[in-house]
């Protein structure tokens, strides 16, 4: 079963969840993981979710920071079977995984693919309109 945990300091986790359940409505199958908003240690939160991994389940985890406490606390699981991380999440990174055939594990061939699109959607609009504005000029 695959199961998307999204995970980060502070509320962008459950924002993000919030998020996606407006678009694709209710969401069982993605756990929020607001981290650092009270003193319960998130070394005990993820022992208690990979506890209860079997080795046919398959995780992806989205983080906020790379080089951040949150994504670090995950590296460790990586030795499991079928666990992907990514982090410097986007919600069109995890609508894309949200919304993917579930009939198999996610290939990480696949995975580079839609993070190279989530990448496409960064964009600094005021140059890209200034871009449209020089385009209708030229016309």
């Amino acid at each position: 079963m695959r199961k998307i945990i999204i995970a980060s300091h502070h509320k962008i986790a459950s924002g993000l969840k919030d998020t996606l359940e407006f678009i694709a409505g209710e969401q069982s199958s993605v756990l929020a993981i607001d981290t650092y908003l009270d003193n319960e240690p998130l070394d005990d939160t993820l022992k208690e979710i990979f506890v209860d991994k079997s080795s046919d389940d398959e995780y992806i985890i989205f983080t906020d920071l790379k080089a951040g406490s949150v994504n670090q606390a995950f590296i460790k699981y990586l030795a499991l079977p079928h666990v992907l991380l990514v982090t410097g999440m986007n919600l069109p990174i995890i609508l894309s995984v949200l919304l993917a055939p579930s009939d198999g594990y996610l290939e990480e061939e696949q995975m580079q693919h839609y993070i190279d699109e989530a990448k496409q959607e960064v964009v600094f609009m005021n140059a890209e309109l200034a871009n449209l504005e020089d385009d209708d000029d030229d016309e």
